[in-house]
């Protein structure tokens, strides 16, 4: 049955490789079941409803992933999506969750039109490397500045709008040393650095008193509070009309550039050095992301973390169904994740942040005009609190500066009726 389903001998692979490849994947994302609960649980939302539905959107999309694209790619809900679905959409903006909610279903519906119709291509292919490379680096430093907020290292000052918090209490010490241990086993290429890390700080806290040991097994905490609460007709406001647009953005090329570089390393590309099976791989994004905002969380996109799984062997979708097996167990684990402080978790959030902003390296520092647009959208993100804004002054300032330089043959038409709207929207919306 395994070898129909998934072709293991004409991928080069074993069931043994497979699973262990699947356990591989999902020690290192597993963080995001720690981590995810405790971002959006700062709108309002029910922190235990919020695990259990990470959990299962991680198992429904993985599954999909897995059974019909047949790929060894996992996927959860995304870094940054979330965090910017939690202190922006809600926190910033005032919407509510079941807004926010709205939104993220209203972007996986986009996305699934944009594949089943393949103009997902025209549209990746469209926007400037220079703008990815500066809304990957955007989307670190915004996390960069959650993380060092909740551990208290950035505080906020009515004179210089942000100043150093105190770094000789106990949670920014752990915090430090939370960053430190995950760094340093990254480094040495240790299987699960950031849950390890994560896990090692609540240890610690825990022997210093100041977080309850609760238990590891229980029943799965009551999805009810999340479940099918999301506001459909709320996210249809004009106002939403950017948020939507970001979180269909941001997750159409974290899933692209996940795909095409988990296939280049798993030797998965055809001999025109395309994916196969992309609609397949695209669509289970798609349904994924819908499903989780039915079940109640922010934006889940496939994980560049799946790597580390195929450079252990894993070469097909079986590999997809072990992480979506373990996920599933997860759901028993509940007052380990509960008991997570929020200085466990921001090193990992500060780790993720240095592994996106890395996509800096890749700009031509030579073109003022393809530098200056891609440090305006990756300083904007953290600066202005919001993803999306940091896109629209990316946009803007792309076509701005290319249009004076006179450098019209680096224009589409479609990068500047994108600019045109968000200036649109600047003059005639209200920010909030």
């Amino acid at each position: 049955m395994l070898e129909r389903l998934f072709q293991l001998q004409a991928h080069g692979t074993t069931v043994r490789k497979e699973v262990v490849a699947g356990i591989t994947t999902f020690l290192t994302m597993a963080y995001i079941i720690v981590v995810n609960p405790s971002l959006l649980s700062s709108t309002g939302m029910d922190f235990g409803a919020v695990f259990v539905a990470t959990c299962l959107a991680a198992v429904i999309g993985t599954l999909i992933m897995g059974l019909w694209a047949n790929y060894p790619i996992a996927l959860a809900p995304g870094m940054g999506l979330n965090a910017f679905f939690s202190f922006t959409v809600v926190g910033s903006m005032g919407y509510s969750w079941q807004v926010a909610l709205g939104a993220v279903f209203l972007s996986g519906l986009l996305f699934f039109l944009l594949s089943i119709f393949k103009v997902r291509e025209w549209i990746i292919n469209s926007i400037p490397l220079s703008l990815r490379f500066g809304i990957s680096a955007g989307i670190g430093f915004f996390l960069a500045l959650i993380a060092l907020k909740n551990a208290g290292i950035v505080v906020d000052h009515p004179a210089t709008l942000v100043s150093l918090g105190d770094v000789k209490v106990p949670e920014a010490l752990l915090f430090f040393a939370g960053f430190v241990l995950i760094c340093a086993l990254s480094f040495r290429q240790v299987t699960g650095s950031v849950m390890i890390g994560i896990i090692a700080i609540t240890a610690a806290a825990m022997m210093l008193g100041m977080v309850e040991y609760q238990g590891i097994v229980s029943a799965p905490p009551s999805i009810a509070p999340t479940f099918m609460q999301l506001d459909l007709a709320g996210a249809l406001n004009v106002g939403m009309i950017s948020v939507v647009f970001a979180f269909l953005f941001v997750d159409l090329f974290d899933t692209s550039g996940t795909l095409v570089g988990a296939a280049q390393k798993g030797g998965l590309l055809d001999k025109d050095g395309k994916l196969p099976r992309l609609g397949r791989a695209l669509m289970s994004d798609s349904v994924a992301t819908m499903s989780g905002a039915a079940l109640g969380t922010s934006t889940t996109t496939s994980y560049v973390e799946s790597t580390a799984g195929i450079a252990a062997g894993g070469r097909t979708g079986l590999t997809a169904v072990v992480v979506a097996l373990l996920f599933l167990a997860c759901l028993l684990f509940s007052p380990i994740a509960s008991v997570i402080p929020p200085y466990a978790t921001a090193p990992a959030l500060l780790y993720v942040a240095c592994l996106m902003a890395s996509g800096l390296k890749l700009i031509d520092w030579d073109d003022i005009t393809d530098t200056a647009p891609a440090i305006v959208t990756a300083l904007m993100m953290p600066l202005t609190f919001s993803i999306a804004h940091g896109i629209a002054l990316g946009f803007i300032a792309y076509v701005a500066v290319k249009a004076l330089a006179g450098r019209w043959s680096d224009l589409n038409w479609s990068v500047t009726v994108i600019a045109v709207v968000f200036v649109l929207k600047f003059m005639f919306l209200d920010l909030a």
